[in-house]
């Protein structure tokens, strides 16, 4: 990727998609890095928590159902990241997809890769949150503008623009 890209954090949604329309729209002249966050190991996490406190989980997941639920997530992950540079180079952008796996948040991952790429601006998608959509941005892009280390663009995706 060349220097200095705009991040665009992608997970497949209507706001996230909005937000890739939106970059190329005010964003063209500059290369987009299309970057999907996914929990790496959060198939066995799933499967050992407990119901109620102390109890032990339903089920218990054994390594090899562990390692291809794990493998799978990664799949659709890759997918979902294609899926996202498609749409970017047919809005007309010269953008490349990256999959990250972190055990962080998804807002900590983004500012991470912002850094490491000197990245020029950062943009997020924002999923309407009904009776606090007023008030607040959504974790991911709230922490995402509060600690990015380059300008950020948040996006709401379409159905929220229309309620207002």
């Amino acid at each position: 990727m060349s220097s200095r890209p705009v991040i665009v954090g992608y997970d497949g949604t209507p706001a996230s998609e909005r937000a890739l329309r939106e970059t190329a729209a005010l964003l063209a002249q500059h290369p987009v890095l299309v970057v999907v966050v996914w929990e790496a190991g959060k198939a066995f996490d799933l499967a050992t928590l407990p119901i109620r406190g102390f109890e032990p989980p339903p089920t218990v997941l054994d390594i090899r159902t562990g390692f291809e639920l794990d493998q799978a997530m990664y799949e659709a992950a890759q997918r979902t990241a294609q899926h996202g540079e498609a749409l970017a180079r047919a809005a007309g952008l010269d953008a490349e997809s990256l999959v990250v796996a972190d055990d962080v948040t998804v807002a900590d991952t983004l500012i991470r890769l912002a850094r490491e790429f000197d990245s020029r601006a950062m943009v997020v998608g924002a999923h309407g949150h009904r009776p606090l959509s007023e008030l607040l941005l959504g974790s991911t892009s709230r922490d995402v503008v509060r600690r990015a280390p380059c300008p950020v663009m948040v996006v709401r995706d379409q159905a929220s623009a229309r309620d207002e």
